[in-house]
């Protein structure tokens, strides 16, 4: 050994005296060899370093990524109320032009058609959804039954056999997953009357009102007194009807009386009629652009109740195919499980001294199995909209199955 030794001193003397003379004198630039040398373990220590810190700075990562995604998902839900908002305008332009070639009644039914036609479409689309959440909500159930007895119940009965177990583990508990908010009250939507009964009544009594009126004052003017209780003589209707002729130079005339009083009469029913439909149609055309307006302030709001389910209904779909990944690493799980326990475990009641990879088994089923635990016990709606836990614990529940599977592929 110490012959061998000397050598191996006189051999690392004579590498340096020729490396002394192959050196530059004036130069303090490295070989190119050695510069390679030195990069290729410079590069080495540092995956090392990188490998070697990778277990700390997972969780860092997994938090970037999830605060990356949320990002990613406010963006595009700023894109799409955006955009949103710009067919709204342009639908309120193209209303405003429709109105604007239309008499005040014609417009009023059709903002009113077009009430109708919102709110109606915003109840079909939620009953849609509700449809569609409920069949991803039975889905969800029996994904959750299927991953239960599919391997994660066994696999926890496995763990607390081989005494592999947290003492803090949280145990199960009964979840409502989704629970709805309280319903938006319904909108109903009134038609608008022309209000052409009502103005014709108006015109009746105005017509009776001013034929009554002018008959008065022409028997005030002949000195005639009527009779209320009795049919006036042809006489009396000679001079009071006769009084209107003189207006035109034919005094006593009832013939030409008559149609005089009958034409202001009907001017007046016309009058009083048209003022009714005119004002009518005016108040059914603000009437109607406030329907319309609720009608929209009612769709919004079923609007947003539509994209909170679809955002649960991707969320829940999401979720159920993560258990079917979960389901079978989970059986295969069981699998190792059994293997560890019918080779390792001591029989005589000892505590076992399990080899490391079987140690790596059953820590990588533990992680899985309060990962997606961890998940199953949070609701996934908070006051009817998505809840931000379940998304969180949902992404870690598949950052985790992802590690475990890059850790089984190494």
């Amino acid at each position: 050994m110490s012959e061998r030794k000397e050598q191996n001193e006189e051999l690392e003397v004579k590498s340096e005296v020729l490396e002394e003379k192959h050196q530059p004198e004036e130069t303090d630039e490295m070989p190119e060899s050695e510069k390679e040398a030195v990069e290729t373990e410079g590069s080495a220590a540092s995956e090392e370093k990188d490998e070697a810190a990778e277990p700390e700075t997972e969780e860092q990562t997994g938090t970037e990524e999830a605060a990356e995604a949320e990002e990613e998902v406010e963006a595009s839900e700023e894109d799409e109320a955006s955009e949103s908002s710009k067919e709204a305008e342009k639908s309120e332009e193209d209303l405003e032009t429709q109105i604007a070639n239309l008499n005040k009644q014609d417009a009023a039914v059709l903002l009113i058609k077009k009430a109708k036609h919102i709110v109606h479409d915003a109840e079909a689309q939620m009953d849609a959804c509700k449809m569609l959440l409920s069949d991803d909500l039975q889905d969800f159930e029996a994904a959750k039954q299927a991953l239960k007895s599919g391997g994660m119940d066994e696999s926890e009965a496995l763990l607390e056999e081989l005494g592999f177990r947290e003492p803090d583990e949280d145990e199960d508990k009964e979840v409502v997953v989704f629970e709805t908010k309280e319903e938006v009250q319904p909108v109903h939507i009134s038609d608008v009357s022309s209000g052409k009964f009502t103005g014709f009544l108006l015109a009746l009594l105005g017509g009776a009102v001013t034929a009554a009126g002018m008959i008065y004052v022409a028997t005030e003017k002949v000195g005639v007194t009527l009779d209320v209780t009795k049919v006036p003589s042809r006489e009396i209707i000679d001079k009071v009807l006769g009084w209107y002729g003189s207006f035109i130079g034919r005094e006593n005339d009832a013939l030409l009386g008559g149609p005089i009083v009958l034409v202001v009469v009907l001017f007046v029913m016309w009058l009083i009629y048209t003022i009714r439909i005119s004002l009518k149609a005016g108040s059914n055309l603000q009437f109607a652009k406030e329907e319309l307006q609720k009608a929209e302030e009612y769709a919004s709001l079923k609007g947003t109740c539509k994209d909170e389910m679809d955002k649960i209904d991707a969320h829940i779909k999401d979720a159920v195919q993560t258990m079917k990944d979960y389901e079978v690493v989970l059986h295969e799980q069981e699998g190792k499980l059994k293997r560890i326990r019918h080779f390792e475990k001591a029989d005589n009641g000892k505590s076992a001294q399990y080899h490391e990879k079987s140690l790596q088994e059953m820590t990588n089923t533990h992680d899985l199995i309060q990962a997606i635990k961890d998940f199953l016990n949070v609701p996934m709606s908070e006051d009817g909209k998505l809840s931000g836990k379940s998304t969180l614990f949902l992404y870690s529940a598949k950052s985790k199955l992802q590690k475990v599977l890059e850790r089984l592929h190494r």
